[in-house]
Parts: C-alpha cells; structure tokens; sequence
C-alpha cells in the first residue's frame, strides 16, 4: 500500500469521524458564525443611547427644550426624571443611568450670558462669563461612557439660540464621579474577576460528570447512596474556593500594582462574588451534563464563553450594543457581575442597590443545579 493511498484512507477516515461528531461540526460552523455577528453586529464602540437620568431645576421651556436638542443628538437617552442631584447620584451608584443631566434654575439667564452661545452684552465679572449653561454627572469608571458625554461639553447651540457660537467657554459643565482621572486600570481590573472567574469556573465544571464516566469511577457513584443534587453540590464546593482565591488575588494585585481602589463594600463584594461563582458553577454542571465526552465540553465551553464575555460590558460598552444584544447579554451572570463588581469596588454600591442582579444569579443558581440534578441519571448509558 502506497503511502498516499495510507493518507488518502486517514483522510476519509477522519471526515467520517467528523460527521459522526455532530458536536464538533457544529462548533465548527457555529464558533465561526457567533463571532461574525457579535463583531461585526452587536460589538459597537460608537455609543448612542446612553440611559441617563435628568434633574431639572428650572421647568421652564428653554429647559425642556435644552432637554430635546441634547437627545436628539442620539449620545443619550433620558431614562429618568428625578427630583434632586442626590437621588440622580443614588440612581448612578445603583447603574440604573450612567450620567445625569443637572438644569439650573437660571438656566435662561446663564444661557443669555454665556458667551458660548454668543448672547448680547459680555458680563462684568470673569466668574459669570464661566458659567456653562448646565452640568453632567457622569459615572466616570467606564472611560468610554465618560468620553462619549464629555463629546457632548462643547456642543452647539446654535440653532437653538440662533446665534453664532463662541468656544472660549464650555456649554456643559462635565464632573466625572469614581475615576476623575480616567485611568483604564481602574475599569479593567474588577471586570478582570468576572472574566477570569467566568473562564475557570465553567471550564472546570463543565467536564465534572463526563470525567468521572472517562475514568470509570461512574460505577462507584451509582453504587453509593449519594443523591444528583447531593453530588452537584459536593462537585462545587472545592472551586468555590478557589474562585475566592482567585478573586482575593486579582483585586489585591489589582491594588497594590495600578492602585485600584478596593471601596468599602467587601461583604457585598464577597457575597455578590458568591452569587456569581454559583452561578457559573451550576452553568458549568448543566454543560457537563449534555457533553458525551471532554473534548465536547471544552467546545460547549468556548461556545459559551465567547458571547459572555464579549457581551458581558466588559471591553466593549452594554450601551452601544443593540436592544437584541443586551437581550441575550442578559442571559449570562457575567453580564450581571460586571455590574455588581464595578459598582462595589468602584461606586461604593451595596448589595441592595445592585438587588435585581443578584437577585437574578441566585435564581440562575438555583435553576442551573436543579437541571444538572435532574439531567443526571445513576446509570451507564
């Protein structure tokens, strides 16, 4: 037999195999196919639609329609209207808005003075001439959601006034909360938790039950009286530690090497780290459930991971993503991490003003090993 006649057989060979495996083909088509749409559909950095909330002082007409012109220029939509500076700071603290836009009372007169918008007479004192018309409080610990506001200090208001613009001094005045620096560390290291412990978590659970059958020990746990949900549970417990480990590692490193602020909510930082860490667990437990063997789970894994990630907030904005994008970002407890993680480390948030994410990884939880428990049957085949 020729050697080209002993490649030409390993060759059918393996495309037999491969179309046996429908696992692996299907992650050949579908990985491919996943990133394709996230890039190039859901992964927008040119953000629009930014939810924030509105205090107007003034209700008169030139405030309401300061409001519009600033919508209309699709950076920001007005998701709240509240009442004072302190519940706009409450509502940026609990990420229900990620800026919020404060109307002076005389706005009207600020408008007529500023020279920004090219009004009459220049005032008499420089600290008048200063004054912008209005200010943003903007949650600075995403840099790109505080560049995309701070566009928006110098804008025109031209057609509103009709006037012709001087630049010497700001529309807005822009004050950026949490990281008035702008340092990128100070984003990147608590999102870093909720990848890392997205990545291990799952992966380490996801081969959990299909390991035991590879290596044979399934017959010693059909024979021991320990119930599913009895050995999901025992199966979590060593890697939650280790996710704390990991978590202490990573924002002690975090602080020590970029000084990243740890914020003062370490028992909801550790009980929101727990609530995530089951979460992924039981999602990890559930893969392994359905994969025939290793290989398979490690290719369910990637399947899983690379939306969670790309989806979660964490190197792209939740924002710009369209609405059907942050639909399915809902789905994955990193999306809700990251909120939580970022809002205890950098927005001294607590855990009651982050409850619907928390609330939603507990029941996440729950399901995950209640399906895990109820798709494993003590028995070989």
């Amino acid at each position: 037999m020729r050697p080209i006649s002993r490649i030409a057989a390993l060759f059918f060979k393996e495309l037999a195999q491969l179309r046996r495996d429908r696992m692996t083909f299907g992650m050949v088509i579908m990985i491919p196919l996943i990133q394709l749409i996230l890039f190039g559909y859901a992964i927008n950095t040119n953000i629009r639609d930014i939810p924030v909330a509105v205090v107007d002082h003034s209700q008169t007409g030139i405030s309401r329609v300061l409001i519009q012109v600033v919508e209309a220029t699709r950076v920001v939509t007005v998701a709240e209207r509240l009442n004072s500076v302190e519940e706009a700071e409450a509502a940026i603290k609990a990420a229900r808005v990620r800026a919020a836009f404060i109307i002076p009372r005389d706005v009207a007169q600020r408008a007529v003075r500023s020279p920004a918008l090219g009004f009459g007479t220049p005032p008499s004192t420089d600290e008048e001439t200063s004054r912008p018309v209005a200010q943003w409080i903007v949650d600075g610990s995403d840099t790109m959601i505080a560049g995309a506001i701070k566009s928006l200090r110098n804008m025109p208001l031209t057609e509103l006034f009709r006037k012709p613009a001087n630049r010497s001094t700001p529309t807005f005045e822009v004050a950026l909360f949490f990281n008035p620096e702008q340092r990128t560390a100070v984003n990147i290291v608590p999102g870093l938790v909720g990848i890392i412990l997205t990545m291990t978590m799952i992966m380490f659970t996801s081969a959990a039950i299909v390991r035991e059958r590879e290596r044979g020990n399934m017959e010693m746990l059909i024979n021991t009286p320990v119930r599913p949900m009895e050995l999901m549970i025992g199966k979590i417990i060593p890697y939650i530690f280790i996710g704390l480990v990991q978590t202490i590692l990573i924002l002690g490193l975090g602080h020590l090497l970029f000084n990243v602020p740890y914020g003062s909510r370490l028992p909801d930082l550790l009980a929101g780290t727990l609530l995530f860490i089951g979460a992924s667990l039981s999602l990890g437990l559930v893969l392994s459930t359905i994969a025939k063997s290793q290989l398979q789970a490690t290719q369910m894994t990637v399947f899983v991971l690379l939306p969670s990630i790309l989806l979660s907030g964490f190197m792209f904005p939740y924002e710009g993503m369209p609405e059907i994008a942050q639909y399915i970002a809902e789905i994955f407890p990193a999306t809700h991490f990251m909120r939580m993680v970022r809002g205890f480390v950098l927005r001294d948030a607590s855990l009651i003003d982050l409850h619907r994410d928390a609330l939603w990884m507990f029941g996440f939880f729950v399901l995950g090993m209640t399906v895990a428990a109820f798709r494993f049957k003590k028995r070989l085949d």
